[in-house]
């Protein structure tokens, strides 16, 4: 008999908590004046739960160094919450990655809509020509 497949392993189910569990307590709890506007992307915790990345971004890019300093001066009290919270053996030391997917993203959008735009351009030009050739043709008829 085959083996039912499982939805999320725990460490999914526990990176997600951890994700949700930073963003409040950054939101409520940080009183740090360097950490403006975060968003947690993506938590990704080892096998052993002992670390965890914590992907984020900011929405002011040029603040990003400042972000990162002050996220990383406050990963004590932020893994002391989510101790608080997690029923973990091991509640795991955090490691702040900036999430520079959604930059690249939107860049990678540029280049296509830019592609596109240059395609559908050409195409207009030579719709616009065939028009021309045909009024000319009826104007000689």
């Amino acid at each position: 008999m085959a083996k039912a497949k499982k939805g999320f392993s725990r460490a999914d189910r526990i990176s997600e908590q951890i994700q949700r569990e930073l963003a409040e307590l950054i939101r409520k709890g940080l009183k740090d004046p360097r950490v403006g506007w975060v968003t947690i992307t993506a938590v990704e915790v080892t096998r052993d739960y002992s670390h965890a990345k914590v992907f984020y971004t900011v929405m002011d890019d040029s603040k990003r160094e400042i972000t990162q300093e002050a996220l990383e001066s406050a990963a004590g009290y932020l893994r002391n919450g989510i101790g608080r919270v997690l029923q973990i053996f091991t509640t795991p030391q955090l490691h702040f990655v900036y999430d520079d997917s959604i930059a690249r993203g939107v860049y990678m959008s540029r280049l296509i809509d830019d592609v596109v735009g240059n395609v559908a351009k050409p195409e207009a030009d030579a719709a616009e020509a065939a028009d021309e050739d045909q009024d000319e043709d009826a104007d000689k008829a």
